[in-house]
């Protein structure tokens, strides 16, 4: 009965954070990114305080490309490629924060520029947040001077907004870094190039029970999912996957937490 209780507090707490987010006007329209819930008691209750950014860590034992955890432990991560609207990026996390949730956000270093209190947002709310180069373009195809400043540049914005470089760098419009690109990346202080095992698909506005599906039928333990900023439908789907996730155990943490 306790359990079924919390997950009717979770549905209901969820709705209420999605009813919030389209009264918003949280619509796809023009939020795309360029590229390819009553909770229980917080286990990880949001700052009062402005949280201090962490740095850049090394696990030792872990490849440099990171596609997933060992699969030991009941836990994923829900990873997001920060750009688009920001609206629906306060959105998505509520909703994550309302469900005792918390998530790994890797920005794109532009939209820091256009939008610098979400750095601090996110950091509040308990999330990890990392890079994901400044301007968002294939980095798999740049030269070595080129790739490099799109990784600095990001990192820049993230050590100016927060005191660090940030958690975890992902090449943009490439699910794993070619080795140039992730030489570069341990040049400028990410050991590890955070990749995924589960593609949710959602920027490709498939629809939010599409994308409920495709997450909650490839997910496993220790697994790293990734997601967009910027969708409806990921505003939408959010609340239904976490709740899969529930159903099955398994809960969402930052990927330093997953990997710790």
């Amino acid at each position: 009965m306790i359990e079924t209780d919390r997950r009717g507090a979770l549905r209901a707490g969820a709705a209420l954070a999605v009813a919030g987010a389209l009264t918003a006007g949280c619509s796809a329209s023009g939020s795309a990114p360029t590229a390819h819930q009553a909770a229980p008691a917080a286990r990880h209750p949001a700052a009062k305080s402005p949280r201090a950014a962490p740095a850049p860590r090394r696990f030792p034992g872990l490849p440099d490309q990171i596609a997933h955890s060992p699969r030991d432990r009941p836990q994923v991560a829900l990873t997001f490629h920060g750009q688009g609207d920001p609206a629906t990026a306060r959105s998505l996390l509520t909703i994550a924060e309302k469900a005792d949730a918390r998530i790994t956000v890797l920005a794109v270093g532009s939209w820091l520029d256009e939008h610098p209190e979400l750095a601090r947002r996110i950091l509040d709310g308990g999330h990890d947040l990392g890079n994901h180069t400044h301007h968002h373009l294939t980095i798999n195809e740049m030269t070595e001077a080129e790739a490099t400043a799109e990784i600095t540049g990001c990192a820049d914005r993230l050590r100016r907004l927060t005191g660090s470089i940030g958690t975890w760098f992902r090449p943009s419009r490439a699910e794993t870094a070619t080795p140039l690109v992730a030489r570069l990346a341990r040049r400028a202080g990410y050991p590890h190039v955070l990749s995924y095992d589960v593609d949710s698909l959602d920027f490709t506005s498939p629809g939010a029970q599409a994308v409920t599906r495709k997450v909650a039928s490839e997910v496993r333990a220790g697994s790293v999912v990734s997601l967009h900023f910027g969708y409806a439908d990921t505003v939408a789907a959010l609340p239904a996957v976490l709740e899969a996730l529930d159903r099955r155990g398994l809960r969402a943490v930052t990927t330093t937490e997953l990997l710790t």
